[in-house]
């Protein structure tokens, strides 16, 4: 029985010791597993009380529960306090210099031509459009011949072109779209296209070398200039307000009749877009009826509408990326 209890006392303190010195969980678990497991310690000198007598097994056995009710008691104890530790060294590295400067980024917002695109591209579409896209960079057919404007055309004259070395071009307008949309879309097409274009102007207030453009394109049966004349002043009073709008003829290549349009705008009249009646031609030469269908068209500048909008003087401010202009919008 001395033997046993000397066993017994040397473990409490060689496991007092173990207990004070883990570091972590796993080491505690490990540790409690060696000591009060079925294989552990106590387990082995609990197995060697068969040797004794009947009468000292009690008093082994409660020696051996108070140790294993001692032994639990402090890893539990450790082990909260390594947790506390590791909590506290978390916090530490995790927490906030409230002092230190903040890292902001402002917020961004439309740039005034893309918000003047989207709201023309919103106003069609609630009239029955649907935007319809091209390549920027076109053949001499889409750009201008399938549009009624064959080679020595005066009319070309009209759009200073860009040309590249194979031939193609950079487009003029976004009238080319058009044609490609009616190569795979047989009528009726209700379509606007948005996008850029490129002309040889000379840098000024009014000119740029790339601006943006909307056309309108619709094909169908019975199509008049009422239509037309219809469907531009409701653009134009739902972008600009209840304003008069007026017509006058002018001449464009491949519409017939032709027509600019003006708003009264601030007491003076406006040239805001351009339309007409699509020429027979042009529907002709896509492989249309012009005895069964008929349409009309109309294209706008962009960079005009936002100008007029916005009341901006020069375009070349829509191109600058200058953040305190660009700021007010």
């Amino acid at each position: 029985m001395e033997q046993l209890n000397g066993h017994l006392e040397a473990l409490e303190a060689e496991a007092a010791a173990a207990i004070g010195a883990a570091t972590s969980a796993s080491d505690l678990e490990d540790l409690r597993v060696g000591l009060l497991g079925k294989k552990g310690k106590l387990s082995a000198v609990l197995g060697a009380m068969g040797r004794l007598p009947g009468a000292e097994r009690p008093l082994v056995g409660q020696r051996a529960n108070v140790l294993k009710e001692q032994l639990q008691g402090l890893l539990a104890q450790r082990l909260g306090a390594v947790k506390a530790a590791a909590m506290a060294e978390r916090i530490a590295r995790e927490s906030l210099d409230v002092t230190a400067p903040c890292s902001y980024v402002p917020p961004g917002h439309r740039h005034p031509l893309i918000s003047t695109i989207e709201e023309i591209v919103d106003v069609f579409s609630g009239l029955g459009y649907r935007v319809s896209e091209g390549p920027e960079i076109e053949s001499d057919y889409y750009n201008f011949t399938a549009l009624n404007i064959p080679e020595h055309h005066p009319a070309r004259d009209m759009q200073d072109t860009f040309y590249l070395q194979d031939g193609r071009l950079l487009r003029t307008h976004t009238s080319p779209v058009q044609i490609r949309h009616l190569e795979t879309n047989p009528p009726p097409v209700r379509v606007i296209a948005p996008g850029r274009v490129y002309r040889r102007d000379a840098v000024d207030a009014t000119h740029s070398p790339v601006f943006h453009q909307v056309e309108v394109l619709a094909i169908d049966e019975g199509l008049d200039f009422s239509h037309l004349r219809g469907t531009v002043t409701a653009f134009l009073q739902r972008f600009f307000g209840d304003l008069p709008v007026r017509f006058r003829a002018s001449y464009f290549p491949f519409t017939e009749p032709s027509a600019e349009v003006d708003v009264q705008w601030r007491g003076r009249w406006l040239e805001v877009m351009g339309c007409g009646m699509v020429d027979p031609a042009v529907l002709t030469g896509m492989g249309l009826d012009p005895e069964r269908w008929s349409g009309f068209a109309a294209g706008l500048g962009v960079e005009r509408f936002c100008m007029v909008r916005h009341g901006i003087d020069d375009i070349r401010r829509l191109y600058t990326s200058d953040l305190r202009f660009l700021e007010q919008f």
